[in-house]
């Protein structure tokens, strides 16, 4: 599942643990921009674990996406999170820093030959983004300041368009690398009602969607997909970025994306040459080390990425047709602050970055990643969870928490602590992480029914049947604390810990 990065630091303590962060290793056969993949014209082929579940950008808040590879925004970030010109070739902000206005490039196109212009930057955002009866997360980091309020936004001539936010928001011109969307395609599904009265929007660019009926205005647009099996991306012939010799990029033709079930297949395909890259986890990395002069690759370190795995408690405490969402009893325990800062004193995340991470990762006291700029250290007076279980087992007694003769850990109408954890099948990090958790809880007398199942099931549990006790999952970040608005907001699209009220409260 692909969630950005955070809204407001005030709101950590709705997080119970960040647990670990891993090193960002790779290893590559070729590299995209190589003067190889200039002449030869290679195709790239990776794998990913699980079918994209919609082609429809402004639905969607999950990864895999082919979202990276179609779409572009009026601005980019490079890998070292610095912004630079992307569909707008440049911005100006005015003297009050409420507005910033911006100049879009000349002759743009979208890969039906269309010319992409103000009037889709304009429909985008009024009619898709801020549109109340569009579903879309994105509203969410769009909003600005304690009011939560929406910016404007009007076209200035044919190449010019002016944003004005309620006050001085600088995380603002960042949100703006989101991609614009073609009115020419989809301005009629916005505004055509289906026959419950919901914009046929939400139900246009499925993945059931023929590849020739999407249009992008990215590096690559998708030429065909098999649900199970692979997708596959081919070169926009109109997409604007040039390099300095004038030739139009993308240099590689083809980028094929292999569906496979778990990392170590995608491993086995590696070792055998199938794939051109792969993400190295931290348990494979000493044998593709071993074997990097002789398997023709270059494994790269980029040091810690921002992306962050971290466990977390269902704190909804509605119901839906009569029923609560979560076990009331589970639910009095969950929403406890002392009974979740137990459980994070409880988990030896040391242990983990040792035997599961070999090594190849730090511990995360923030759910800001330390490579972002506004990152808090131990040293500048950021809380940390290290292992304790004596600190555990005090804080459960200040809860009200108690032990058997078992040795169990109970709670104050001894009721047994038992609960379930789900994550991902698949992901052998994440199944290790989770049968360590099971291991360091039974430890303090709780109970912990490890469950991975598959990521199509896991998405359903968190956005639409909301009925889950715990979960380990990925939350993929930037540097800017905003980019997660969605899921730390409390009225967010991605609040997944308490993320929505239910029918019936």
């Amino acid at each position: 599942m692909m969630l950005k990065k955070i809204l407001n630091p005030a709101r950590w303590s709705i997080l119970l643990l960040v647990l670990a962060i891993a090193i960002g290793v790779a290893s590559c056969r070729q590299i995209i921009s190589s003067a190889a993949a200039k002449v030869d014209r290679n195709q790239l082929v990776s794998a990913i674990l699980s079918d994209p579940k919609t082609f429809n950008e402004a639905l969607s808040n999950e990864s895999p996406n082919i979202f990276g590879y179609v779409g572009s925004g009026l601005i980019a970030e490079n890998g070292k999170g610095e912004l630079q010109p992307a569909l707008a070739e440049s911005w100006v902000v005015s003297p009050d820093s409420k507005t910033v206005t911006f100049k879009l490039r000349e002759n743009l196109k979208w890969s039906d030959g269309a010319p992409l212009t103000i009037d889709d930057v304009a429909f985008t955002f009024n009619e898709v983004y801020f549109n109340e009866e569009i579903p879309t997360d994105t509203r969410d980091i769009l909003k600005i300041g304690k009011d939560r309020k929406l910016p404007t936004l009007k076209k200035i001539g044919a190449d010019r368009i002016e944003f004005t936010t309620p006050e001085p928001f600088a995380p603002f011109i960042r949100t703006l690398g989101i991609s614009i969307l073609p009115a020419h395609k989809l301005r009629a599904t916005v505004n055509q009602k289906d026959n419950t009265g919901k914009p046929l929007f939400l139900s246009t660019w499925g993945i059931n969607t023929k590849p020739s009926d999407l249009v992008s205005s990215g590096m690559f647009m998708l030429e065909s997909y098999s649900p199970g099996e692979r997708l596959v991306f081919k070169k926009n012939p109109h997409y604007w970025s040039k390099d300095a010799q004038g030739d139009r990029q993308p240099y590689i033709d083809k980028v094929i994306w292999q569906i496979v079930e778990s990392t170590d297949t995608a491993l086995v395909q590696f070792r055998s040459g199938g794939l051109d890259s792969y993400g190295v986890s931290p348990d494979f990395f000493s044998l593709l080390k071993k074997e990097e002069q002789k398997g023709g690759y270059k494994i790269y370190n980029g040091g810690p990425a921002t992306g962050t795995t971290f466990m977390s408690f269902n704190l909804n405490e509605g119901e839906r047709d009569g029923k609560p969402l979560v076990d009331p009893i589970k639910s009095r325990w969950f929403n406890n602050v002392k009974f979740r800062q137990a459980i994070a004193y409880s988990i030896d995340r040391q242990r983990m970055i040792n035997n599961i991470y070999r090594g190849l990762g730090a511990p995360q006291d923030s759910p800001i990643s330390v490579p972002s700029p506004y990152y808090l250290s131990r040293k500048e007076g950021l809380p940390f969870y290290d292992y304790s279980p004596q600190k555990a087992k005090e804080l459960f007694t200040a809860a009200g928490f108690k032990y058997n003769e078992q040795n169990k850990l109970i709670d104050d109408r001894d009721n047994p602590i038992r609960f379930t954890l789900i994550t991902n099948s698949g992901n052998k990090i994440r199944e290790a992480l989770g049968t360590q958790i099971k291991q360091d809880l039974a430890l303090i007398g709780i109970e912990v029914d490890f469950t991975p199942i598959a990521f199509s099931l896991l998405v359903d549990r968190i956005d639409s049947s909301l009925q889950w006790d715990s979960l380990l999952i990925g939350f993929t970040g930037g540097v800017e604390p905003n980019d997660g608005a969605n899921f730390w907001s409390v009225d967010g699209g991605s609040h997944m810990f308490n993320l929505k009220p239910a029918k019936g409260k």
